[in-house]
């Protein structure tokens, strides 16, 4: 058993449980309580604390912090708050339960070994079945050995979206941990080799994986993808090897560490715009029970409503001066303290509401995560919506802010699957989405290109599925988004065609090369460039399974398509012209006379703008840097060949670099390779994607 230790008065800054020589300080926000205990357990598992610490209003309050100092109290020693206040009635808006054990929203590591969520929602003790917080030491900064956030440009982007816990977990991975940090540490070979910049991890810090409707819970499926947060300063425990230890920070650090060493930026996906205490009937975790009003939107007619904007039962009230400076100071850690390289916010629309729920032009939280001098080298990316209908994909407010470009996706998808009329707006797209950035002074890099990302189908299901199926979640095929755009090319899931087959990888191919000929930045769904298929679920939110998990089992028809992606990605790196900061202009700039972009039909300088049936659409881009070379793209994704026409050159010729139509390897073929093309005219298949580079030989023009 513990001993019982002395405590002092504390202080109320900083707020969670900081550690020093002496002892700990604890500290926690609540505006309304009016009891506050802290209990202190030897280990995760204890069954009853070993000291409970009443706070004196008089003697442990300072404004809305409770505070106090426990002298030589060690660090790995495990905490609860206990707080009452105002009942849950109407009138209060409050949800305090004296007799709930809440987590620290502060605390660095948290334990849910015996987590039971059912008995958080209800009245009465919950201490056998909560969660809880870990002092940790003091931080060590020679840790690091000289580690930074890593200074990539943006424009030289390319983001690769995982899950930590399904890229390693499938047996085929091979890993000695599968589903963690550590696993995802030994995969970083692969990463290099693919050439990705940045890897963006699905939710990593703490969340409820109990967090699932009734008919999902009665199939043994659980929140797979991490969208329920309730630990913001916390890596989630379920992806350490040793959480029991308090582990987690030195874990995910480890793979901050080993990440930044291979090259490879870190951007975390983090979820701001709810928690996992859900709404009037949800659990008591933290926030709830500390202060529900103060970090909710509660409907001020009847306070016992949570507003809903994110369609997970509640909303934060992220523009609360408390809650924003909460939000700015855990963003500012994971930089500082964790170095990691950028976040991704999820529906970060909810962000830039008001305490009544009405978007606001100048939202305060968002403007001060973009005008943090902590955050000025951090990339910052939003989704820019909510679930109620607030849409604002080139109208995000802030100008450093980067957004998930869903004009950009639906317009791609539309083209690839053969609609008609669309080059106009494709070429926009291509271009970086000027229509969408320009206007406010923003940049290509405001525009994060996707074409597939962990929330709808895979790149194969894309071209393998009209319709969704998702009668695995448990929700009668009613998840999932409806409005898909894709196209099964003739037959509904896997078939045994070889030409439908074929005709498939191409499709993937096509989408892989038009992604990475964009302006912008390109972000691809790991497990797309090994044809990864969920067999037609396009939301994988619940399947922790084999399911959504990445398959390390390697195929031929795999290993093509993984070729041709690492081809794609080394031709966009080797071209700067692919990967310009600033928007294309038409303006010439070199002894070509070849204007920085140039558009072209069948015939050059002859695009079919105004034509309802065009499907055929190619474009020029001058060398944007002595030594690159020039590149000339075309697409056609009519169902007939093309003779098409390609720019003369001077003292040059045009070299066959991707034919999407052309069996590997002649469809990806690196600049030794290449065979200079001695026509004037390349014919191009139907549903097809070639890309020429210039080469310093003479060309057929002279």
């Amino acid at each position: 058993m513990a001993e019982i230790y002395n405590i002092k008065t504390g202080y109320p800054y900083p707020a969670g449980a900081t550690a020093n020589p002496n002892g700990v300080n604890f500290s926690i926000f609540s505006r309304h309580a009016t009891a506050v205990e802290l209990q202190l357990f030897e280990t995760a598992e204890s069954p009853e604390p070993f000291q409970s610490i009443p706070l004196k209003t008089q003697v442990n309050r300072t404004f809305y912090a409770w505070h106090v100092f426990v002298e030589n109290l060690p660090t790995g020693i495990w905490y609860t708050w206990r707080m009452d206040g105002p009942g849950n009635t109407p009138e209060s808006g409050q949800m305090f339960d004296k007799d709930k054990h809440l987590l620290d929203p502060c605390a660095r590591a948290v334990s849910q070994r015996h987590w039971d969520r059912k008995s958080a929602c209800v009245p009465g003790d919950n201490i056998r079945a909560s969660m809880r917080s870990m002092v940790v030491p003091e931080d060590d900064e020679s840790y690091w050995e000289g580690d930074q956030p890593l200074a990539i440009r943006s424009e030289n982007a390319i983001i690769y979206e995982l899950n930590v816990g399904g890229f390693t977990r499938h047996p085929s991975s091979g890993v000695k941990h599968p589903g963690t940090f550590a696993g995802l540490i030994e995969k970083i070979p692969y990463l290099q080799e693919l050439g990705i910049t940045h890897v963006e991890l699905l939710p990593i810090m703490a969340f409820d994986a109990q967090d699932v409707p009734p008919g999902t819970a009665e199939l043994g499926l659980s929140n797979y993808w991490g969208y329920s947060t309730h630990s913001f300063f916390s890596p989630h425990p379920g992806y350490c090897v040793t959480p029991e230890q308090g582990t987690h920070i030195q874990e995910f650090r480890d793979l901050v560490k080993a990440l930044h060493k291979a090259g490879i930026g870190v951007i975390l996906d983090v979820v701001f715009n709810h928690t996992s205490e859900g709404g009037t009937g949800g659990p008591i975790i933290n926030f709830k029970g500390i202060d529900s009003e103060i970090y909710y939107h509660i409907d001020a007619l009847n306070k016992t409503v949570f507003r809903d904007y994110t369609g997970c039962g509640n909303t934060v009230n992220a523009n609360h001066p408390f809650v924003s400076n909460f939000i700015v100071n855990c963003l500012e850690y994971w930089v500082e303290k964790m170095h990691v390289d950028g976040f991704r916010f999820d529906l970060a629309s909810a962000m830039a509401r008001g305490e009544g729920g009405m978007p606001l032009r100048d939202p305060p939280v968002l403007w001060a995560i973009e005008l943090s001098e902590k955050l000025a080298r951090t990339k910052l990316i939003a989704e820019a919506w909510d679930a109620a209908g607030l849409y604002q994909v080139g109208s995000f407010p802030g100008y450093r802010w980067a957004e998930w470009n869903g004009i950009y996706r639906d317009a791609v998808r539309r083209f690839l699957r053969g609609e008609k009329g669309l080059i106009g707006d494709l070429a926009t797209r291509l271009c970086g989405s000027s229509d969408l950035y320009h206007p406010e002074g923003r940049l290509p890099i405001n525009s994060i290109n996707f074409i597939t990302c962990h929330d709808g189908f895979t790149l194969l299901d894309l071209f393998s599925y009209n319709d969704k199926h998702n009668l695995a979640n448990g929700e009668s095929n009613r998840d999932g988004c409806n409005h898909n755009l894709s196209w099964n090319c003739g037959v509904e899931g896997p078939t045994d065609s070889p030409a439908i087959n074929a005709f498939r990888i191409k499709q993937v191919k096509n989408a892989f090369a038009m992604l990475l000929l964009s302006q912008g930045v390109p972000m691809f769904l790991a497990g797309d460039e090994l044809l990864k298929t969920q067999h037609g679920n396009n939301n994988g939110w619940c399947q922790d399974n084999e399911l959504t998990w990445f398959d390390w089992n390697i195929s031929e028809n795999k290993r093509e398509i993984l070729r041709f992606v690492k081809r794609m990605i080394a031709l966009r790196k080797r071209n700067p012209s692919l990967m310009r900061r600033r928007f294309l202009s038409g303006q010439k700039h070199d002894e070509n006379n070849l204007p920085d972009i140039s558009w072209h039909g069948a015939k050059i300088d002859q695009p079919n703008w105004n034509d309802p049936e065009a499907r055929v659409l190619a474009f020029t881009l001058a060398a944007a840097s002595e030594g690159s070379a020039h590149l000339h793209v075309m697409l056609n994704m009519s169902d007939n060949k093309v003779e098409m026409e390609l720019p003369p050159l001077k003292n040059m010729s045009w070299h066959m670099a991707i034919d999407t139509a052309k069996a590997s390897p002649d469809d990806a073929v690196d600049p030794g390779d290449q065979t200079r093309h001695k026509r004037k005219y390349y014919t191009i298949e139907p549903k097809s994607i070639v890309v020429m580079e210039s080469s310093a030989s003479k060309g057929w023009g002279l």
